[in-house]
């Protein structure tokens, strides 16, 4: 453990970073996770507003800094096309 009381912050805020960072990964890969078995079910609906769900976590998560921009495209982007090929 550290003995300077800022690196002592420091430590502490990385912590609560990480472990909001995280929770908010796992929220993302919850609700692909989640789009994916609405796309296997075969509902178009139900795959439609898991999409919406989807897209909007990692929009969230892209602007927390959590998800770098063209990563957060990418995942849309292949989203989209497994729902465009139902």
């Amino acid at each position: 453990m550290a003995n300077i009381k800022s690196s002592i912050k420091d430590i502490e805020r990385n912590r609560k970073r990480r472990m909001r960072n995280r929770a908010i990964k796992s929220r993302v890969r919850t609700y692909i996770r989640k789009f994916r078995e609405a796309v296997e079910s075969g509902d178009k609906q139900l795959a439609m507003e898991a999409y919406k769900a989807a897209q909007s976590q990692i929009d969230r998560a892209v602007s927390k800094g959590v998800l770098k921009r063209n990563t957060g495209s990418r995942y849309k982007s292949r989203l989209a096309a497994r729902l465009m090929a139902m």
